[in-house]
């Protein structure tokens, strides 16, 4: 078995521990028996640096990222991460917040947003230590399809609920202001759908890393394409930034040494805002500085290949990081960003 299905066996496991039924109504709770000493000694041991990592669905990034990190950063009795299935990034938020045992989350930059109006204080409450890795729009069309113009009143694929295009989707369409028709059944389905012509599905709405293999692996007639999106075509606040797909990551649809331009939605790795001085605040403080040190152990064989392009240093527009990484960067100049010589330009 090779390590990642152990991993998501394991994750199956807790997950269906979490998930046992409650007790019937009117029945009696099953007395638990006095703890002995040495139990109680090492109930209170493990418990003591345990943090609690929401990650998402089995089939998704966030739980092999969440998985990996617990992989790297835990060390005997010093450090315990317990990464957690749940329904996806996009409901992090809600157990971050929320939910007892959550301290960490990885989540979409953007998904705080709707939780602005419920929680007029949750830039307070939840900051970012990592900036992950970016996940792109991709705007699938046939080949009738000429620009996002075209796809109003037309059906347009977020795929299932729960998913980072299920989200996000719906929310850059309405800040580019495309009334369409949305639907959200499995991407699989709507993709055969468009490949046989059959349906009416005009487009699909991929919010992801790049390449996806569904479109790389799938037999497509010429004039399917990705509809470029500029980032300077609606308000997208501060959650969005500038990205391209290239002739490398799709040759099939994108001409040799042209780019389809559109926008990324950054995965962060986030944190509940725990007190100063609390003891969930030190459990925090001591994940940052196992994670930040380690970093360069994710870019071994095996990790996802997205660790090689992560920088302890990338900052999240419009959010505030986490005080002991902020501080943690301060104290290591190599993680800093670097100055670019007098006359050059950074990119």
């Amino acid at each position: 078995m090779d390590p990642l299905s152990a991993i998501r066996i394991g994750l199956c496991i807790i997950l269906a521990g979490l998930l046992n039924p409650l007790t019937p109504a009117g029945a009696q709770p099953r007395p638990e028996r006095p703890l002995s000493r040495a139990e109680t000694a090492a109930k209170l041991k493990l418990n003591a640096w345990t943090v609690g990592l929401a990650g998402g669905l089995l089939e998704g990034a966030p739980i092999r990222f969440a998985a990996e990190i617990a992989r790297v950063v835990d060390e005997s009795d010093t450090l315990h991460v317990l990464p957690v299935v749940t329904r996806g990034p996009t409901q992090n938020v809600e157990a971050l917040l929320y939910l007892r045992g959550i301290d960490a989350a990885i989540i979409n930059a953007d998904a705080l947003e709707q939780f602005r109006t419920l929680v007029p204080n949750i830039d307070q409450r939840i900051s970012y230590t990592l900036n992950l890795f970016p996940s792109e729009l991709h705007v699938f069309v046939r080949p009738e399809i000429r620009s996002l113009a075209d796809l109003k009143g037309k059906k347009v694929n977020f795929n299932t609920p729960g998913t980072s295009a299920a989200y996000s989707g719906p929310l850059i369409f309405d800040r580019l202001k495309l009334d369409v028709e949305k639907t959200f059944i499995p991407h699989p389905a709507a993709l055969e759908q468009m490949r046989r012509g059959e349906g009416d599905i005009a487009a699909v709405v991929f919010i992801t890393t790049k390449p996806v293999e569904a479109l790389l692996r799938g037999q497509w007639s010429p004039g399917f394409r990705f509809l470029p999106v500029d980032i300077g075509e609606a308000d997208f606040l501060n959650h969005y930034l500038p990205s391209t797909l290239t002739s490398q990551d799709y040759p099939q649809f994108i001409s040799a040494g042209e780019d389809v331009p559109t926008i990324s939605v950054p995965t962060i790795l986030a944190v509940y805002n725990w007190p100063p001085g609390s003891d969930r605040h030190a459990r925090l403080t001591r994940f940052v500085d196992h994670l930040f040190s380690r970093i360069d152990r994710f870019r071994a064989p095996g990790f996802h290949p997205a660790w090689k392009d992560v920088n302890l240093a990338a900052q999240v527009p419009g959010l505030r990081r986490f005080t002991p990484a902020q501080e943690w960067i301060d104290r290591n100049p190599a993680a800093r960003p670097q100055r670019a010589p007098a006359g050059t330009s950074q990119r």
